[in-house]
């Protein structure tokens, strides 16, 4: 793949001194192993509306009548809150490209969850919030896949986050190259063992969405909830049990092919990938050897064995 893939960031994770404090938050994933592969774009919301480096802390305080402001913590006079929801809205019209997006973790205006919200008197508060911009942005683009730097520490979910960018960039690929009903059963047929990596019941659910394509006279209607359904299957992690049926299942076309020797060497192989013993990597490492000897059709075009760029080393850590 040649174009790197739309991603939108908070400026403060690209190492921008746009904090409050007038520093950053430099995410070393995103900068120095991500950023090959994507195109960042940076936004700092709070600097767009207005406010200035360094500038007093932002809060998300709770109204009467329901809902949050957006004040300075410092309990001066000012509501943000109309000027963040009016660029929020503006620039996010914008986004309909992008294919992830990366947020700043307990920010009010970009943290994805467990943002502080505190009571009208400052002194007691929950973390049960959602910065206002990235609130505006998750209910805009609900198939969008959205972390927080903090939560892509955790391999499981970096991968997650990856492999989903990747697939919602092929998907918008095809449907800005001219969207077909064959290309999109093709697009689904690819991802079909991926899918079931993540879950079973809803890529059965899904499978017949699929086979139901032909009742839906609008195709640009039916692309829309398909895309929709997809992401929301794949925002489930992958699990090992899942995993270990799809090797399972992707064992059983060698078997004609293979001798007792590498039959038994390739099931003990994915039984410890199973209990633990080796990351997830080791069996499919053996499996695309295999592939190569003997190659299928299916096997070859299955998006399972490379979801995105091995340099990556997403498999590495389960």
């Amino acid at each position: 793949m040649s174009e790197k893939i739309p991603v939108g960031i908070s400026a403060c994770l690209l190492g921008d001194n746009v904090r409050f404090d007038g520093g950053h938050k430099r995410l070393t994933f995103a900068v120095d192993e991500l950023a090959p592969w994507v195109r960042f774009e940076p936004v700092c919301p709070e600097m767009a509306i207005g406010l200035p480096v360094p500038r007093p802390a932002l809060r998300l305080v709770k109204q009467p009548a329901g809902g949050v402001a957006l004040r300075f913590s410092d309990k001066r006079e000012g509501d943000l809150t109309a000027a963040m929801q009016d660029f929020a809205e503006e620039r996010i019209s914008r986004f309909e490209h992008l294919c992830g997006y990366i947020v700043c973790a307990k920010s009010p205006s970009c943290g994805m969850e467990r943002v502080r919200v505190y009571d009208e008197e400052g002194k007691n508060n929950r973390k049960a919030g959602r910065g206002i911009y990235t609130e505006a942005l998750m209910r805009k683009f609900p198939w969008l896949p959205v972390e927080e730097d903090g939560r892509l520490h955790d391999p499981l979910i970096r991968e997650n986050f990856v492999e989903r960018i990747y697939t919602l960039f092929e998907l918008n690929e095809l449907h800005k190259n001219g969207l077909t009903r064959g290309e999109l059963i093709a697009f689904h047929s690819r991802y079909k063992l991926l899918l079931l990596a993540h879950s079973q019941a809803q890529y059965r659910e899904l499978g017949r969405f699929v086979a139901a394509i032909d009742k839906w006279e609008n195709l640009e209607a039916y692309f829309v909830e398909y895309r929709q359904r997809l992401m929301d299957l794949l925002s489930h992690q992958a699990t090992r049990r899942n995993h270990t049926n799809v090797l399972m299942h992707v064992q059983g076309y060698f078997r004609p092919h293979l001798n007792t020797r590498q039959r038994q060497e390739l099931a003990e192989l994915i039984d410890r990938y199973r209990q633990g013993t080796q990351p997830l990597l080791a069996p499919v490492t053996l499996l695309k050897h295999y592939m190569a000897e003997y190659p299928d059709a299916y096997l070859d075009q299955q998006r399972y064995f490379e979801p995105y760029p091995e340099a990556l080393r997403l498999r590495y850590g389960h």
